[in-house]
Order: C-alpha cells, then structure tokens, then sequence
C-alpha cells in the first residue's frame, strides 16, 4: 500500500521571490506532465500524498527541503501550473481565506470534468472530513492553515494539507488518498500510514485503531439525552459519583474542569442528541462539534465506559533522520527507488532547459538518502 501520513517542518518567516515563484510554477508544470503521461493520474495522486516523493519533488523545484514553505508554496506553483492545462487535475483549495474556497472550486472543475453532483457532493465532504480528522480527531497541538484537495478528472483525489504550532515554530503536514479510503469509516481509522517527524507529543488520536472503541462510546454518549448535564451540573472531576480516578499521562487531564463547564459544548452536544448519529464520522461532521466536544467525550468514555483513547502520535517518519538508521521505522528500499525513479523520469523527459535540469537533478540528489 502506498506510504501516506504527516512530516513536520520548521515555519520559516518571509514570502518566496517572485522569479524562484515562477521558476517553481515552470518546472512543476513540466514535471507533472511527464509523470501523468508516463505514468498516469493515478499514479501522479499517489506520488503526491508520499510525503517523501512530494518533499523530493519540492526540493528539486527549487525550495528548501527543511521548511514549512516547502508545502505551500509547491501546492501554490502546482495550482498555478496545471489548472490551466488539459490534463485532468485539478488543485484545489490552498493556504489561509483561500482553503475556504475549496467547496466552490471542486463544484467548478466537477462541473468542468463532467463529474456527478452526487459524486461532487461527496468530494466536498472528503475534503470537509480530512480537514476536520487532522484539526479535532487528532489533537496534536498544529492547527490546520493550508488546505490542497487535488482532484482527476475520474472523481479521484489526494489532499495535502499543512497545520501550524506557533509556539515550538514548527508545521505538520499531512497526506491522504481516496484510494486508500473505501468507505467513510475509513475517514477516521487510521486514514493515514506512513512518515514522521523531527517533534515528539502525546496528542488525543481518535483516528488510531486503538481508538475504535472509544470511538463507538463517544457515539453512544452523543445520542443519549442525558450527556449534555455531565457538561452543566458536575464542577470536578471527583464530584463524579462512583468514578475512581484512572492513572493517566498528566496531559489526560488537562483542561477537564473547564470541559465540564462548558454550554457550548453542551450545545453541541444537544445538537449531536438531535442527530442521532450512526457514526464517528457522522458525529465529528455535526456543526458545533470541534476538538472540545470530541475531546470531552473520548474523556467520558474512558471514564463511564472504561474505553482509552489512543494518545499515540500518528507520525512515523522523519526528514530529519530520513529513516537511514532505521528510525522511526525502516524504510522500503523498493519504494524508495520507485519514487526516486519517477521523479528523476519526470526531470529527465521535462521540456526545460538542459542546465535548469541538471540543477533540478542535483537538488534532488541533494535532499537523497545515501
């Protein structure tokens, strides 16, 4: 199966120089164009939701392969690039106000690939989910500011989207591929496999398969009337009668007292009960329904139901060890040769010029493991 997941990248400040921009926006263009003739769309969406393939091919157009840039400035060139080409991908979406604008832009260019507004429907609510999954169901601390939903003309997709912790100065970014996701309970067990990063946490995971059951409980609670009050009437965490505190890690309980007091968790809560809610993946999609709210019930649900939440970081790759030493996990030799063969087709067959592709493949060798 295809590496997806997350990298972190240090934030680096500053605005990319508007020739290296179009230089950036050139190469990608050419590049991409290669690989989806010699290779095929399908194979172009799973290069880019490997973390490795699109950090290899980010740096080789011309960015730092240690920044946050790295993501959103590619996604930048890449739409730039190809939307304008008859290719049949689209990218969509991209970093701030403009992610907003991906639920109108994929109605758009399904418009314009002949895509089913059943179907379209259903992109707009992959693209809401994989959003929602990385901002709430894994609370990792990186709150979500870029947003690329990359569609072919078939239906099919890939997301790279990037979130930001502005207090240890570092991103993450995260990778997904429709074709991994058969059903929308896919969405939130274990929707990404693969890569790392150089920032060590114990977030909440409730996408982990560890989490399934916890999962389950937190549906369970929202659809019962009563589970709004534990949030109104109790004050702490010992006035909960005939609950025994559990040993957990300090962070289990960060924040709990202000969790039990909160109306608008309340709210949603009310709205959840409203719902009724045959999944996890229709419960995190109910308005109002944030991290607070899927916090507070994988809380609850440890604590009624005795189901634990994951706390495992989902991340299991770093750019910063690039997996030589066999850290976090021993990387594929066969697919890491397939990626670095198709880039290196990609550079080799581009229509650019001779000393712009041998700076390319240089950078590429650069950013290389041995």
């Amino acid at each position: 199966m295809m590496k997806t997941g997350f990298v972190d990248l240090p934030l680096h400040p500053g605005t990319t120089p508007r020739w290296l921009f179009e230089r950036m926006t050139e190469l990608s263009r050419e590049i991409s164009k290669v690989i989806i003739y010699e290779f095929g769309r399908d194979e172009f969406l799973r290069r880019l939701s490997d973390p490795f393939w699109f950090q290899g091919f980010a740096c080789a157009i011309g960015f730092d392969w240690h920044s946050s840039g790295t993501t959103t400035v590619s996604c930048g060139a890449l739409k730039q690039a190809l939307n304008n080409e008859n290719i049949g991908i689209a990218f969509l979406g991209g970093k701030g106000k403009i992610s907003r604008n991906t639920p109108s832009e994929i109605q758009k260019f399904s418009e314009k690939f002949n895509i089913s507004q059943q179907k379209t429907d259903e992109l707009i609510k992959a693209s809401r989910l994989s959003a929602k999954v990385d901002n709430d169901c894994i609370q990792d601390t990186f709150e979500i500011y870029h947003h690329s939903f990359v569609l072919s003309e078939d239906g099919k997709w890939a997301v790279i989207q990037q979130g930001m912790n502005a207090n240890n100065l570092y991103a993450r970014r995260y990778h997904w591929l429709s074709e991994n996701l058969k059903n929308y309970e896919k969405f939130v067990n274990e929707p990404h496999t693969g890569i790392s990063c150089d920032v060590a946490i114990k977030p909440l995971n409730m996408v982990a398969e560890e989490s399934r059951n916890a999962r389950k409980c937190s549906v369970d609670l929202a659809k019962e009337k009563g589970t709004k009050f534990y949030f109104t009437k109790q004050t702490t965490l010992f006035e909960m009668e005939g609950f025994k505190l559990p040993r957990h890690h300090e962070i289990y309980l960060n924040g709990y007292e202000n969790l039990m007091k909160s109306e608008r968790i309340a709210k949603a809560l009310n709205f959840a009960y409203e719902s009724q809610p045959k999944n996890y993946d229709e419960l995190i999609a109910i308005k109002g329904v944030g991290a607070g709210t899927i916090r507070a019930l994988a809380l609850l649900s440890d604590l009624v139901y005795g189901e634990k939440p994951s706390w495992k970081d989902p991340v299991k790759y770093s750019f910063a060890h690039g997996g030589k030493d066999g850290y976090p996990y021993k990387v594929s030799r066969k697919l890491l040769d397939k990626s670095i063969e198709i880039l290196k087709t990609g550079f080799e067959n581009a229509k650019i010029g001779d000393n712009e592709k041998m700076k390319a493949l240089k950078r590429l060798k650069e950013f290389l493991p041995e």
